[in-house]
């Protein structure tokens, strides 16, 4: 019997010796789909608090937490206002990933640590909001229609789609209705995720309309001087025909998590990618596409810190997007493959920017043609996506329009992003309607439904 103890003595022994093994190894050596896991929510958490002025709990419960990852569901974070960081890890401990707020710049993740380093880059300062005494889109009042078939639309639930935050309609120039989520409005910065894609692109056609960028470009980055990849144009690159490998899965530890959250040059993780596919020729879906687009147009203005002033200078003053904060990774380049924060009403504005063919105010901010170029088909894409960082094919659509009962005219085209956020622009409606919200794809909502619907509304009169 003395055996039988001393061996459950021992055996006792070696189960904690184990549990402190497998500590010690999360806690010095955490595996990446934990600093995935971290770096995201102390991203999210960092962003929402100090540009949107959310309630970090909130943000953690509702956009980290909520989605459903089992991983997420065990971070903590800790949030310091004195020093604008925002801490995460698991149970609060392990794997732990830093974010900080720059001014002008948002926030962005220290994979490495060096927290000074990416505190060191600032931005312009905001200017003031839009006149609130003043119509939209030279300010924020808006004078909705009063047409009771409209607002019955507008609170659909089923039309709006679970967690939706944002929902505005312009027609004509003008706001004629608008709905916001609980806790939301007017005045919240929301992320596009990826409709950040086509902003970024329309940055880079300044620098077409000033010269200092040919979409034609080749030899972009210095190491693909010595292989194929010297062949790929900026063309290539906005078309995501580019040929480069690159793993845009969201769900675990690919590559565009790893970019977004485990490295501090992100544009330099996707340029280093080899060839997959031939150049021009196969379709594929990339963020790490726009970082490279990023660096490069950001290279060709020469100065660092005028590249970091250039999309509120060059795009957003300009059109009136007061509010848009496009957010750098720690090394100073834009993510421009997925964090611009800008109120429901400055992403309308952007989109009826589009509509006007990247006119102004009778100022050409893009190149005469560059908006019809952008729209274009990709020749490598089936038809599904544009040349100029843009769908055609709304939401899960495999082929334009093929979503039953949400038949849209054929000159529609969208802006998309994770998670729920659109923007649909229909230039022969004189319609632009902006979707956002936190609605994970597994939930299947579609918003061409909303935009036929609103589509059916407006073409009567207001």
């Amino acid at each position: 019997m003395r055996l039988v103890f001393k061996f459950l003595e021992w055996l006792l022994v070696l189960f904690v010796l184990a549990i402190i093994g497998v500590f010690a190894w999360l806690y010095f050596v955490p595996p990446d789909l934990i600093r995935v896991g971290s770096g995201y929510s102390a991203k999210i958490v960092c962003s929402n608090v100090f540009l949107a002025g959310r309630n970090a709990d909130e943000v953690l419960a509702i956009d980290v937490q909520a989605p459903g990852h089992p991983l997420l569901k065990l971070m903590s974070v800790s949030v310091d206002r004195e020093a604008g960081t925002v801490s995460a890890g698991l149970f609060g401990i392990l794997g732990n990933s830093v974010a900080v707020v720059r001014d002008g710049l948002g926030c962005a993740n220290a994979p490495d640590g060096d927290v000074v380093r990416a505190r060191a880059l600032t931005g312009p300062v905001l200017p003031p909001s839009s006149p609130v005494d003043a119509l939209w889109p030279e300010g924020e009042r808006v004078e909705p229609s009063q047409a009771a078939e409209l607002a019955a639309i507008l609170d659909d639930e089923a039309l709006a789609g679970e967690g939706m935050r944002a929902i505005v309609v312009v027609k004509d120039g003008r706001i004629v209705g608008e709905r916001y989520g609980d806790g939301f409005s007017q005045r919240t910065p929301l992320l596009g995720w990826s409709m950040t894609k086509t902003v970024n692109a329309a940055i880079l056609g300044t620098l077409v309309r000033d010269g200092k960028i040919r979409l034609g470009s080749q030899q972009l980055v210095e190491p693909w001087g010595a292989d194929e990849r010297a062949s790929i144009s900026i063309s290539d690159l906005m078309a995501m025909s580019s040929g480069l490998e690159f793993n845009e899965d969201y769900g675990d530890d690919a590559d565009v998590t790893r970019m977004l959250y485990l490295e501090p040059d992100m544009a330099g993780f996707a340029a280093a990618k080899p060839l997959a596919g031939e150049i021009g020729k196969v379709f594929s879906y990339s963020s790490g596409t726009a970082m490279i687009l990023s660096k490069l147009w950001q290279n060709a203005l020469g100065d660092p810190q005028a590249a970091l002033d250039w999309p509120r200078k060059a795009l957003f003053d300009p059109i009136g997007m007061r509010s848009a904060v496009l957010e750098t990774d720690e090394s100073g380049t834009f993510v421009g493959s997925s964090y611009l924060y800008a109120t429901a009403h400055d992403w309308a504005r952007f989109g009826q920017f589009l509509l006007q063919d990247g006119r102004w105010n009778g100022a050409e901010i893009l190149p005469p043609g560059f908006v019809s170029w952008m729209r274009e088909v990709a020749p490598a894409s089936d038809g599904v996506y544009a040349k100029g960082q843009l769908w055609l094919a709304g939401p899960g659509e495999e082929t334009p329009g093929a979503i039953k009962g949400a038949q849209l005219p054929e000159d529609t085209f969208w802006l998309e992003g994770h998670d729920g956020q659109s923007v649909a622009i229909i230039p022969s409606e004189r319609l632009v309607v902006v979707r956002m919200g936190l609605t994970p794809a597994k939930l299947n909502y579609r918003p061409q439904k909303l935009v036929a619907a609103l589509l059916a509304m407006v073409r009567q009169p207001l």
